[in-house]
């Protein structure tokens, strides 16, 4: 059926959700995990599908009440990158339109009322979402369409399954990549669809005032939101940062991070344009180093919630380090700290207590400081499944790109020894690698780290 819709480049990427009968209306592209409208796989799908004489293109955004750890700051990055992405599309005659309640019904409704050719929506394996998809495929009287615009080698064909590390998802990503890293097609005008029926659909002030915010931490001033933001920042990193990136992204006390998580996190920067514009820069350790996070590691995490169920909870941590971990679980705990205590940055150890201020005043922590954080959580808590999900319920509270599976994969490495292996075994953490303050000393300067962090705080 894809042939029908697509030409090779984008059914190469996109896969049958569910069979339907064509309406005569509009294509529809449901935007959910890429929020903007160059360098998108599945609008550009979408579009193939929508040049058909009078057809048109239609994309839909759908607000959820019930997404849990979406705070304010969330809100606020997503609504400025929607703005933009509406006035771009706009345009080319591509009207975004904006709904209120569960995707998984609120998708299939809409395709009704517009008689829709088709949907069309993003790849996506984070947990809370996976039911909206499902629900809607299900009940969809058009065919529905799934393309992934996040991964460089779609999800489902650089593997079949789980992978065990990063080792083995690079073995078969590797020699795939050249053959998928290609640069986008244009997105073109369309002819302007008729007017849409008034009632199911908001504009995008009234979706958001049915949105519950919650406040958690001041807001972010540091990065903008955006398509037009992102290509400057990913501009910038490549001009002042990508040469010594290989240096110095595991030093926290050094400006050495890319800063381009929240734009890839919201959809406002392609992960392949990103890949592009490096590789353009040549052949260096730097830019090797780049793209293995970008394209390794990354995608290892959407490859780990794609293909297990219970990805994101304890019971998704592998099968050895829940039995170590239950080994120790009596252990006695050489600190105890309650929810309150680690959202207010009040422990003894100063390292952990500054990595989760800058959680709390930027909305973003050092990578490095992340694994140690989480792994001094699990050092603290009356329990491994305690620990794990307090280090994701912080991580997605205050962290502008919560919500993900990378932040799944992370915690599920640091509490749980996710794509890692069994080291020598000490008490609290079994055989699950271990990190402290000395090592830390080691790496990086930890009190220049802290200095810099306090200086945040104040405002400087």
């Amino acid at each position: 059926m894809n042939d029908r819709f697509f030409s090779a480049g984008a059914a190469q990427r996109t896969r049958l959700l569910s069979e339907g009968k064509s309406g005569k209306g509009p294509a529809v592209y449901w935007m959910s995990r890429e929020q903007r409208a160059r360098d998108n796989w599945g609008l550009l799908a979408a579009q193939e599908a929508a040049s058909e004489p009078g057809r048109g293109l239609v994309v839909l955004f759908c607000f959820s009440p019930s997404f849990s750890s979406a705070s304010s700051r969330h809100y606020s990055f997503l609504e400025g990158g929607l703005r933009e992405t509406a006035a771009i599309l706009e345009g080319y005659n591509i009207p975004l339109l904006f709904l209120y309640g569960d995707p998984g019904e609120k998708i299939p409704e809409a395709c009704r009322l517009l008689d829709a050719a088709l949907l069309v929506t993003d790849f996506d394996p984070y947990p809370e979402k996976r039911p909206w998809k499902k629900n809607a495929a299900a009940s969809s009287v058009c065919p529905v369409f799934e393309t992934d615009g996040h991964n460089i080698i779609p999800a489902w064909i650089v593997s079949p399954k789980k992978e065990f590390s990063a080792a083995t998802f690079r073995r078969k990503a590797a020699p795939l990549l050249d053959e998928w890293l290609l640069d986008f097609p244009r997105l073109e005008p369309l002819p302007a669809v008729p007017p849409v029926p008034e009632g199911l659909f908001l504009s995008l002030d009234r979706a958001l005032k049915s949105v519950r915010r919650k406040a958690y931490g001041p807001a972010i001033s540091w990065i903008k939101p955006g398509e037009s933001a992102a290509s400057e920042g990913l501009s910038f990193f490549i001009r002042n940062r990508l040469d010594s990136y290989g240096d110095r992204r595991n030093n926290p006390a050094e400006n050495g991070t890319s800063d381009l998580s929240p734009w890839l996190h919201f959809g406002h920067l392609s992960p392949q344009r990103a890949a592009l514009e490096v590789k353009k820069t040549g052949d260096t350790p730097s830019r090797a180093a780049f793209l293995e996070e970008l394209c390794v590691r990354r995608e290892l995490a959407d490859n780990f919630c794609h293909y297990r169920e219970d990805a994101g909870t304890y019971e998704g941590i592998p099968d050895w380090a829940r039995k170590t971990l239950d080994e120790h679980r009596a252990d006695t705990r050489p600190a105890r700290y309650p929810l309150n205590r680690l959202e207010s940055c009040d422990t003894g150890d100063p390292l952990w207590n500054a990595a989760q201020t800058e959680l709390v005043m930027r909305g973003k922590m050092h990578g490095w400081c992340r694994m140690y954080w989480a792994k001094k959580i699990l050092e603290w808590s009356d329990s491994p499944e305690e620990a794990f999900s307090t280090a994701l319920l912080l991580n997605d509270r205050y962290s502008l790109d919560g919500q993900d599976p990378n932040g799944i994969a992370g915690v599920s490495w640091a509490v749980g020894g996710l794509h890692d292996r069994g080291w020598p075994e000490r008490p609290v953490f079994g055989k699950i690698r271990y990190m402290n303050y000395r090592g830390a000393e080691r790496k990086f300067p930890v009190r220049q780290y802290i200095e810099k962090i306090n200086r945040i705080s104040d405002g400087e």
